[in-house]
């Protein structure tokens, strides 16, 4: 039911909910048959998220359809006696189990690590939860907007309302919310590869807050070592090279705008011979002095009336035609009509929807996978299969099996 093959033959079962979920849908995408326990009534919170519905006003949202598609939906009381065996015969048949809940839930339920490792010791169980098993914030009640936020990722503005389309005080994009299921499913697989060569299972433990921490490596290590680094030779005291006008934006004549990112003596030249300005290529933007500032902010300024004078689409075929480092910005609205966007399979087709694909490209395989299952739309074909197969529980206690 996955987007490609590459997983074949591995199974994972989710109990997720919200963003965790992405974690058994990265996995989903590359071929896993990840199974996801509901629970009854209810259902994953996120089928219903989001501000816009697909299909009709009370449709699925985006993030269930692209986070759970491909995987099979299972309704499940884990509250039960029965529901409990069945969840631990579908565990001790698969390679993984991922718990994207506040953390503690399987074990307070019973049916956490020295259960599932008891049964089976080569379990790989990952226990994605917001802010980690341990601190005094684990069971703070959290949410996608504040893990940014409390990594000193995420500013906010609490001096006016959010604007119109705009919560939690800022309209950038929630970073950690998203990357969690990438590493978790990056960690799943190492542990799973590990497994099965040595039998040896693995509890694996991502947190949305640590994602968030570890996203912007110089900020969160210089803030460590403050007092301990030294300034590089050849930037200025606010942390930019000298040359900065070359990393910047620049406001084109359509009204949209061009990154420029040439900044090496190779692409600074191309583009100044381009547009004919040679004597830009005479401004020293290399050393740092007591005039470095003044000569950057004069050919910020020449730059920003040279770009001015072309659109985004001029701007792009002479960046390509001589080799000129940079690209074209856009809205979202503006990216899915973009070509580089169109001629790339950045998207696939679904029930007369279009939906993005996988970041991953697999070379000789088309991106297809199942649609979002409805709610326990599997229920009786996965409870059906592990009654046919019956997969042994197995209990370790003190170095005895039963």
């Amino acid at each position: 039911m996955g987007g490609y093959s590459l997983l074949d033959g591995v199974r994972v079962v989710e109990v997720a909910q919200l963003a965790p979920s992405s974690v058994g849908g990265h996995l989903a995408d590359l071929g896993a048959d990840v199974i996801k326990i509901e629970t009854p009534g209810r259902g994953e919170g996120v089928r219903y998220a989001g501000a816009q519905a697909v299909g009709g006003p009370d449709g699925p949202g985006f993030m269930h359809l692209r986070w759970n598609r491909g995987k099979r939906s299972v309704e499940l009381d884990l509250r039960t006696a029965e529901g409990v065996e069945a969840f631990l015969r579908l565990a001790a048949s698969a390679d993984a189990v991922v718990e994207g809940t506040r953390h503690g839930y399987l074990d307070r339920l019973g049916l956490g690590w020295e259960r599932l490792a008891g049964q089976r010791p080569s379990t790989v169980l990952c226990e994605v939860s917001g802010t980690g098993a341990e601190g005094p914030y684990r069971d703070l009640a959290t949410g996608g907007m504040w893990f940014d936020a409390y990594a000193g990722l995420r500013t906010v503005d609490t001096a006016r309302p959010s604007p119109p389309g705009v919560m939690g005080g800022s309209a950038e994009t929630p970073q950690a919310m998203y990357a969690v299921g990438a590493y978790g499913a990056m960690a799943v697989l190492a542990a799973v590869l590990r497994a099965r060569t040595t039998g040896v299972g693995a509890r694996l433990q991502v947190s949305s807050a640590d994602v968030a921490i570890a996203w912007m490596p110089d900020r969160i290590d210089g803030a460590l070592n403050a007092g301990r680094t030294h300034r590089r030779p050849g930037w200025t005291a606010d942390g930019r090279l000298p040359d900065w006008p070359l990393l910047d934006a620049y406001a084109t004549k359509d009204g949209g705008a061009m990154v420029f990112g040439s900044h090496t003596p190779k692409f600074w030249r191309a583009f100044c011979d381009a547009v004919d300005r040679p004597d830009l290529l005479e401004v020293d933007l290399a050393s740092v002095d007591e005039g470095s500032d003044a000569r950057a902010r004069h050919v910020w300024r020449e730059l920003d009336a040279v770009f001015r004078t072309r659109t985004r689409a001029e701007w792009t075929a002479l960046f390509l035609a001589h080799d000129i480092a940079g690209g074209p910005v856009n809205t979202v609205t503006e990216l899915v009509d973009d070509p580089h966007f169109t001629a790339r399979a950045t998207t696939y087709d679904q029930d007369g929807f279009r939906f993005a694909a996988s970041p991953v490209r697999v070379v000789g395989e088309e991106f297809a996978p199942q649609r979002a299952p409805e709610f326990g739309a599997h229920t009786d074909e996965v409870l059906g299969e592990i009654r046919a197969s019956r997969p042994s529980i197995t209990t370790t206690t003190r170095g005895t099996e039963t």
